[in-house]
């Protein structure tokens, strides 16, 4: 008997394909040797299924009563999705009517397919490999377009073919390593040390800057948290609704209001951004403020980008001081607020502050060109909203600090980041051991290390346990 953990790949497999609730279109699915066998007795055609073609026919009941009218595309085996057979209905998106398909092709000897086992299969007949089947979730989870099309660009193979002559490079190098060694007696020229340490360098320089796509590629894939923050009444509040177009956060005059974390999900030139709004800086007066206090400074820490919010009527707070001087080596954008109730400063540029290593963080403005740790410095009006283009601006260039130069792919997840993180490891120990003139079969092991991890990027030596945990994250019907 299967497991749900380890179904039958030679089953026909059904799901609904389509979101639940009722719509234009629903479209049931099934994939397998028996796809047609199982919904040949639901449908009542006109014309033959053929491959490739999409059929006009009648779904029936069980009684020969017609329930609906649908559109049935068959694609053959190995032209399909899955590789399979695939059969799927198109009908009025009724559940009731989908429900019924869905019943009946269980009936008739199809099972219910586990979430992604279509992709699944795509896969483990090597119609994907396995960054292609989480673009897959990646591109029907998206929420920006930015998002699509990443994940479009990973389904495309942009990932698997900078990751092939990599690979290539360094099977060339294990199978040189591996001549000399069998046919040590013969007359074979034997790669110097000098050789073999550039051709380690090769394979490694450019999984080097891949794996530093991480940080950018994370970002577009799940978002970045940005943390305002300041002393009360700098307008912080206000900004956060500037921020998220609607009245979400509570402003008044009085200093304090904000008590807990307030988060809105909006998206900024096609990256999803979670703002948080955050308690006001300050000593705190009650042990209520001291706790949303405390949480403001946990939100600070663990943001991708941090605004501190300052009141451009006062002066430089030691609170201001102690916020600059904790992100002299993370992302942090100063905000004047209130330059309506200060003109003298709005810069007709933006402006920098520096932390002054010798003292406790007096910071001294630089203007147009920033410093080394420098933090940018941008003037605002939460109430009139002036300045909040070049806010905006500000922290997409902020971002963009993440970005690889030039055409590359990215890696979007953890799996993929630890997979090539494992395999410039191995390959630094490699270059140690070529330094060190320790005997090839020991060289050799880093080297089949470094492949193995390699291949688990793209899924050729995954274990079932990490599939399976891949695809359960799918929807049923993918």
């Amino acid at each position: 008997m299967d497991s749900p953990h380890n179904p039958d790949p030679n089953d026909t497999i059904v799901a609904i394909s389509t979101p639940p609730g009722r719509g234009g279109i629903g479209i049931v699915r099934l994939s397998g040797p028996d796809a047609r066998a199982v919904a040949a007795p639901l449908l009542r055609l006109r014309h033959p299924l053929a491959a490739g073609q999409a059929r006009f026919a009648h779904i029936i009941d069980t009684d020969n009563e017609v329930l609906d009218e649908a559109v049935v595309t068959f694609f053959a085996a190995p032209n399909s999705y899955t590789s399979e057979d695939i059969v799927e209905i198109a009908a009025h998106g009724s559940p009731v009517l989908l429900d019924y398909l869905l019943r009946a092709s269980l009936r008739n000897g199809a099972r219910l397919a586990e979430p992604g086992e279509f992709t699944q299969r795509a896969f483990l007949s090597g119609r994907l490999d396995l960054t292609q089947a989480e673009a897959v979730r990646d591109l029907i989870e998206s929420t920006t377009l930015h998002q699509a099309r990443l994940a479009a660009q990973q389904l495309g193979g942009a990932l698997s073919r900078q990751i092939a002559p990599i690979k290539e490079n360094l099977v060339h190098l294990i199978a040189a390593l591996e001549a000399g060694i069998d046919f040590a007696e013969d007359d074979i020229d034997l790669l110097p040390a000098s050789e073999i340490a550039r051709q380690i360098e090769a394979v490694a320089a450019p999984l080097t800057a891949l794996e530093q796509t991480f940080a950018y590629g994370r970002i577009v894939r799940d978002g970045f948290t940005l943390a305002i923050v300041g002393r009360p009444n700098a307008g912080k509040s206000s900004l956060f609704n500037r921020l998220v177009e609607r009245d979400r956060a509570i402003v008044t005059a009085a200093p304090g209001t904000t008590r807990d974390l307030v988060t809105e999900r909006v998206s900024l030139d096609g990256i999803p951004v979670e703002l948080v709004d955050t308690a006001g800086l300050r000593d705190a007066v009650d042990e209520a403020e001291s706790l949303g206090i405390a949480k403001s400074r946990e939100a600070m820490a663990e943001a991708d980008l941090v605004l501190l919010v300052r009141d451009a009527t006062q002066p430089l707070h030691r609170e201001d001081e102690a916020a600059i001087a904790a992100h002299t080596d993370r992302p942090l954008l100063i905000v004047l607020n209130k330059r309506d109730l200060a003109p003298d400063t709005a810069p007709d540029t933006v402006l920098y502050i520096v932390p002054d290593a010798a003292s406790d963080a007096v910071p001294k403005a630089a203007p147009q060109a920033a410093p080394a740790g420098a933090h940018p410095i941008i003037s605002t009006s939460a109430l009139t909203g002036e300045g909040l283009p070049e806010l905006r601006r500000a922290i997409l260039v902020a971002l963009s600090a993440a970005a690889p130069t030039g055409e590359t792919a990215l890696l979007t997840n953890l799996r993929q980041q630890q997979a090539v993180s494992g395999t410039v490891a191995a390959l630094a120990r490699a270059q140690q051991a070529t330094a060190a003139s320790i005997p090839h079969e020991m060289l050799l092991l880093d080297l089949y290390e470094a492949l193995q991890s390699l291949d688990a990027l793209t899924g050729a030596t995954t274990t079932d346990d990490i599939l399976n945990l891949i695809f359960s994250t799918f929807c049923i019907g993918k």
